[in-house]
Formats: C-alpha cells, structure tokens, sequence
C-alpha cells in the first residue's frame, strides 16, 4: 500500500529554517536586508527573501546558505541504530548471506541500493530484492517472504517498508531468519518481532529529527557499521541516492535532510556513477547548470519510478548499482522507453476518465470515484493527481484485475484531509491506508458504486484546511535574474518546508506565441531593458492578448534550452498593468 504519511557524527546547533511552508514571516526591513546582502553577498531580491522567512543574522544565514555534513544531528538517540549495527557486525564477520528487500519507489530503491553496495564493499554476499505492485503488494507481504526464504538468506534488512508487517515477519524468524527493519511509515503500537527497527517515528525513539527518509537511515546505518567495524568506506558517494529518494518521497527539506541533499545534488551535476550519469544524459542534465531539487522531481525520479509502475522495479535497482558505463548505458535507455510507456498510458487513462467525468456529468462534484477494469493501478496515482489538481476536489481512481479486485489511489487539494475521508469508507474497503496527503486502497468491483456514494457524502461534510501558496516576491529592478537565480542556488533544495519562492515581474511582451501542446512562450523585455524568456504551461490560447504591459507571476529557471547562463520564467500567470 501507499506509504502513511547518514555520516551522523557532528553536533547540529542553531538549524535555520525557512519558516512555515507558505508564510512569509516577518515583512522585510529595508535595512536589514541590506545589512544581509553585503555580508552575505546576495542580490537585494535573495535576501528579503530569507529576512521574509525569519533569517536575518548573517550567522544563522551563513548555516543556512552553506550546510555541511559536520551539521548533521549526532545519531545517539537513534532508536534501533545499535541494534542494528551490532548485527550487520556480526554478518559481516561470519560472512553471512543478507537479503535487502525495499520498497518499489525511489526511497526504497535508493535505500535498498545504498546498504547492497556498502555491504558488498565489505565482501559480504548482499541479495538486493524489491517489493512488486503486481506481485504481492507493498511491503513484506507473504509472496514477499517466499522470495525472500527462497534466497538462502540469514539476515533480512527492509528498506522502507515493514513497520507493519509484524505476521510475516514473525513467520520468517520461526524461519531463521533475523529482521532488521529500517523505515520511516506508521508506527503501529504493538511491537515488531525484529531484532532492530529503526524508524525516527518509534515514541521511544529520541533523535531529535524524525524527517529522514529510508534513504537517509540506510546512510546513518552504514556510517555505524564502517565506524563497528574500523573500515574505510567513502560514504559521501552514496549522497547521490540519498538526495535522489529523499527529493522523490517529498520528505523535508530542512535540518538534517538540508544538509545530506545539498551534498547529494552538488554530486549529480557531475555524477561518477555510471548509471546515473547516463540517465542524467537522457534527462538532459548534464552541463554547467547546477542540478536542483525540481530536477530530480521531474526528470529523474520518474524515470527511476516508471519499470516499478509497469512491471518489476529491479532495471532501476541494478541502474543504481551498475559499474558498467555499457551496461548502465543499455539500463538508462530501457529507462526512457518505460518512461514512455508510462506516459502513454497515463495519458490514455486521463483521457478515458475525462470522458466518463463528462458523459457522467461530474465535473462539479465535490469528490470522484473513477474505476475501470485494464488501468494500470502503478499509474493510477499520478491520474488522480492530475485530476484532483485540475478539478480542485478529491479523487480516487482505481484499476480493478480480471478478478474484479481494484487497487486504487486518493489524491486531493491541498489540506484536504484524505485519510479521514478513506477511514470513514472503511467497511467497503478490502484495504487501505496511507496520510492526509495521499492515500491508496483496496476494493472490490461490486462495491464500487457503493464507495462512490459513500466517498462523495463523507467528503461533502468535510472542510478542507486552507494551505496558502507561498508569496510572491517582487523582482528588485537593481538585481541581474541571473544573479538572483545562482543566489537562489544557495537556497536550495527547495521542497517541502523550504518552498521555492515565486516572483512577481513587472515588463513589456515583446512576442507572444502558442507552441506545441497548447502552451505559452513569451519574449518579456524588463524595465531596465534586459530580454528573458517565459513559458506557461497550458496558457497558450491567450497568446494573442499577450503583448503589453504585464505583471507576471511566476518562478525563474535557468533555460536549459538557449544555455548559456539564460533565465526562464515558469510562468503561473500574466496580468496586464499600466504605468
């Protein structure tokens, strides 16, 4: 099911963060940004924005803006942690077989790939196995444990998954088998049958950070066990992955998160692993421009995610861990023609429900229930996305087998609380869970006009809670966007609780022209006469009222298109002005 909602030696003291996601803090004081702009050197823009957000001591914004691994949170309280330690210890010694068994996404590939390599620079004999959409579910489900027994191993370590899977494992001990479960999901109160369980969500535990993805607990598991074991392992090659899984599973992007993704993104602008380094290529990341956040969100995620949406997740898996620049080359192109693939059939899912959505005449209710036999339930997620996006309600789309049984998705606006609405449909579901912000279930076909009724009454009485977008910053007209944006480089990762800023820009559209996809491309002279490009996506139909005096709304991006150091406006909207 859908997920519920490191070299860790140096104290961390005084983290900056960057307020509340969608909040300005405090109104910037002219004097105080300017005190921050010289002793930090940044653009007027960049440092109202971190004055904004509560920063204004050069100290604090000096942590902020260059976060080391020495920041890191010592690991002491880490619930598990030595546990697990002194038991990959010991497989190491005795030279056991281990199994790694993850979750099918990026959090649980990254953190499957980063304890199999370790454990195999230790010359242990490490089985990396991952969880199937298509063959037992998430987690360690008992199809799961037959593989995982049928491996011959003695030790199994889970990566972002089995915090609830207390029968199985339980079984696979009465097995021989110890458990060591590493994961960051709901914590249920009985207690696991393992011989260590890390997550940062245990009431006992008492790391004072509980925002690392598995990602992040693999590294901080491996940095325990070189430091157990006296050896010499560089873990700062690992920084890529964990960066990659802690971006794609939306975890937090402050504290200790901050620190490990800023170092893993400065490793993916010029990547050594060879299969990231062919996918970066496909992705068209390679070159000068530095690798954010948003990249990893968009180009290179999905195409980690896409063999586990149509089938099994392992070309992804053994990508990771390829040594081979021909292998990880054929590896990174099998990649891209999955990611094809899962576009077309999202697309084709999309355009199906939006058909149904208007035969049915549902485009103003106030919740969707869509469900059909042959959709993809790997893809099912990112339709319901899509749709609760456009139509602004919450969605379920699900995709039922020739059995009848459906696996389904929920998605919906933000501060809509999703898993109160699934809970209270409970007794139609065969499954289910997840958080408020996105949830999964099972069901069968017959009961799907029952849960549609059911959903749409329970959602009708329930008030969303407003999550207001970030501000919008006002572009300073002394600031060179390019300058604004490499200071913004500073700034990142953006995500959750560190949000991207948006900017308000005041200039004149030169030209304005609709391109291919119904889209937006305009030429925007600003008022001291520099020249920057703008795309807005799905706003092309309005090209020709374009031209003139605007205000536009929106984010900078380099122009990965033009190069050369070009700036791009992601615009979210244009308004004409006068004056």
């Amino acid at each position: 099911m859908p997920p519920d909602p490191a070299p860790a030696t140096s104290p961390l003291a005084g983290r900056a963060v960057l307020g509340r996601p969608g909040s300005s803090g405090p109104d910037p004081d002219g004097e105080s940004v300017a005190v921050l702009a010289r002793a930090m050197d940044l653009s007027v823009t960049v440092a109202g924005i971190l004055v904004g957000r509560g920063i204004s001591d050069p100290v604090a914004a000096a942590r902020f803006l260059d976060p080391r691994l020495a920041h890191l949170t010592p690991p002491d309280g880490m619930a598990g942690r030595a546990e697990a330690t002194v038991r990959l210890a010991d497989a190491v010694r005795r030279r056991e077989r281990v199994a790694v068994f993850g979750d099918y996404d990026c959090d649980g590939i990254t953190a499957t790939a980063i304890l199999t390599e370790v454990l195999r620079r230790l010359d242990v004999e490490a089985l990396p196995l991952l969880a199937s959409r298509f063959d037992g579910g998430y987690g360690v489900t008992p199809t799961a444990a037959a593989r995982i027994a049928a491996s011959g191993a003695t030790l199994l370590v889970t990566c972002d998954c089995g915090s609830s899977d207390h029968a199985v494992i339980a079984e696979l001990g009465r097995r021989g088998l110890d458990v060591i479960v590493i994961d960051h999901h709901l914590v249920p109160d009985e207690p696991l049958p393992a011989v260590a369980f890390l997550n940062p969500h245990r009431p006992d535990c008492r790391f004072p950070y509980d925002g690392l993805a598995s990602c992040g607990l693999a590294l901080s598991v491996a940095a325990a066990l070189r430091r157990e074991l006296g050896v010499q392992i560089d873990l700062r090659e690992l920084l890529d992955m964990v960066a990659i899984g802690t971006i794609a599973d939306v975890a937090p992007l402050d504290g200790d998160n901050r620190v490990l993704v800023r170092a893993g993104l400065a490793r993916l602008r010029h990547p050594s692993r060879p299969g990231l380094r062919a996918l970066a290529e496909l992705a068209s990341l390679l070159g000068d421009t530095p690798v954010g956040a948003e990249d990893v969100a968009f180009r290179l995620a999905p195409r980690l995610n896409a063999p586990g949406r149509l089938g099994s997740a392992a070309p992804a898996l053994e990508l990771l861990l390829c040594a081979d620049p021909t292998r990880a080359a054929a590896l990174a192109a099998e990649l891209e023609q999955r990611t094809i693939e899962r576009r077309t059939q999202q697309d084709r899912i999309i355009a199906e429900a939006s058909a149904e959505i208007e035969r049915q005449g549902w485009r103003d209710h106030n919740a969707l229930v869509l469900g059909r036999a042959g959709w993809n339930h790997g893809i099912v997620g990112i339709v319901a996305g899509r749709l609760a996006a456009d139509l602004g309600c919450p969605v379920v789309v699900i995709g039922f087998d020739d059995a009848g049984v459906g696996r389904g998705s929920v998605r919906g606006p933000r501060g809509f609380p999703l898993f109160d609405a699934v809970s209270a449909v409970a007794p139609l579901l065969d499954r289910f869970g997840g958080h408020h912000a996105a949830a999964g279930l099972e069901v069968r076909y017959e009961r799907l006009g029952e849960l549609r009724e059911a959903f749409t009454s329970i959602c009708a009485g329930i008030t969303a809670v407003p999550v207001p977008d970030a501000p919008a910053v006002p572009l300073q007209p002394s600031d060179d966007p390019a300058r604004i944006l490499r200071d913004l480089e500073r700034l990142e990762p953006f995500g959750e609780r560190n949000p991207a800023p948006r900017f308000r820009i005041r200039g004149t559209v030169v030209s304005a022209r609709e391109v291919r996809g119904g889209h937006l491309k305009v030429e925007l002279r600003l008022d001291d006469g520099r020249l920057v490009t703008g795309f807005g996506p799905g706003l092309g139909a309005t090209a020709e009222s374009r031209l003139g005096q605007v205000l536009v709304t929106g984010s900078l991006r380099w122009d990965r298109w033009r190069g050369g150091g070009a700036v791009e406006i992601g615009i979210e909207r244009v308004e004409p002005c006068q004056g």
